[in-house]
């Protein structure tokens, strides 16, 4: 059985009141070409960690400490891999346009509750599966 967290997150993603999931099932890293994915996950848990600091400060405190700083800390590793400049490489399209589209939108779109859903229900997909794929470039498959 889920943990208790991830139960409660299922029931708020079915909850009516969500809109669509931030993440989508459809939703895959590999999709994207190489330099578009450091892209991604960046945004990614730009918002993870926005949604995360926000459930810590208002109930959690010094349970999330920890996670919060390792989060921080791959968020810094994976914003050295993308580009200062938006001008210094390609510019988003298609796909990952969308996918920065909808996450820098979410917060203004969804309840709290939704978006902590989200998270929390991606969060291990996030560091199992997005991470791994952005450390194997070409490779991942």
């Amino acid at each position: 059985h889920p943990a208790p967290a991830l139960q409660e997150a299922l029931l708020l993603l079915k909850d009516c009141t969500c809109g669509a999931r931030l993440f989508p099932r459809t939703w895959g890293l590999r999709q994207l070409q190489v330099w578009e994915r450091p892209v991604a996950l960046a945004a990614e848990l730009a918002v993870t960690l926005r949604v995360l600091v926000t459930v810590a400060d208002l109930a959690l405190g010094d349970i999330l400490d920890q996670p919060l700083c390792t989060l921080r800390h791959i968020h810094s590793w994976i914003q050295a891999c993308v580009p200062a400049q938006p001008t210094a490489g390609p510019r988003p399209q298609g796909r990952l346009h969308h996918w920065l589209h909808r996450l820098q939108e979410a917060p203004n779109k969804e309840s709290p509750g939704c978006l902590e859903a989200s998270v929390t229900f991606n969060l291990f997909r996030l560091l199992t599966r997005d991470l791994k794929c952005v450390a194997s470039g070409d490779l991942c498959v």
